[in-house]
């Protein structure tokens, strides 16, 4: 179990993605991480996995919302090894698209407080 999963590192992690540090964002994750988008081709959303593809998959969301933003934050951090982080993340497609939507991200991490799985999940207005 990682006892090195707090408040302060998902905090932390939130404001990478919001600075657009993608060196810095990789840096939590382990080498044999798993990010699930929230959207994608199945239900699951679409899948990367390793550090290579996982910061192939980050570098595109990054790059289709380049004002991406996380507010209206607020984190939780289990003793097993889970984190859940709530957010509202706001931005502009570069196809002009307004977004808003509320999400979590649900993580695991392995033993050195490195992120093994991100799943991300967002409730979409119709």
């Amino acid at each position: 179990m990682s006892e090195k999963v707090t408040r302060e590192v998902l905090e932390s992690f939130l404001e990478a993605f919001n600075d657009h540090d993608l060196d810095r964002i990789m840096g939590y994750f382990a080498d044999d991480c798993v990010l699930y988008m929230p959207r994608g081709a199945t239900p699951r959303g679409d899948r990367f996995v390793g550090r290579e593809d996982v910061r192939a998959g980050l570098a595109k969301r990054l790059e289709g919302i380049p004002d991406l933003h996380y507010g209206d934050d607020r984190h939780w951090a289990c003793s097993d090894g889970l984190g859940v982080s709530e957010w509202t993340l706001t931005g502009t497609s570069t196809a002009g698209q307004s977004i808003e939507v509320r999400g979590v991200d649900l993580l695991e991490f392995d033993d050195d407080g490195k992120i093994t799985r991100k799943d991300s999940f967002w409730k979409i207005l119709e």
